[in-house]
């Protein structure tokens, strides 16, 4: 499942992402995004949990808490899988 985590705190990194969600199980992949110019956080990612159950458990005790210093948002993201292209209309 791929979750949407939001309210990040501009110094969160992705490290800090993985450390609080890896107790509930695996991490498939971790991305704080940032802008392409100034690489500054734009306060929001996304944590990739292969396991719906290990990812529900993990939106259920983590929604709310602080991460350095801001309540972080968590819910189920609806990202399209990377590697996939927009397909243009003709």
């Amino acid at each position: 499942m791929n979750m949407y985590i939001g309210n990040l705190a501009y110094n969160v990194t992705e490290e800090d992402l993985k450390g609080a969600f890896a107790e509930f199980g695996t991490i498939e992949s971790v991305n704080v995004v940032k802008d392409r110019f100034s690489g500054q956080s734009k306060g929001f990612g996304f944590v990739d949990m292969p396991d719906n159950s290990e990812a529900d458990r993990a939106i259920k005790a983590l929604n709310g808490i602080q991460i350095k210093g801001r309540s972080i948002k968590i819910s189920q993201s609806n990202q399209k899988t990377r590697g996939r292209k927009k397909q243009r209309r003709r």
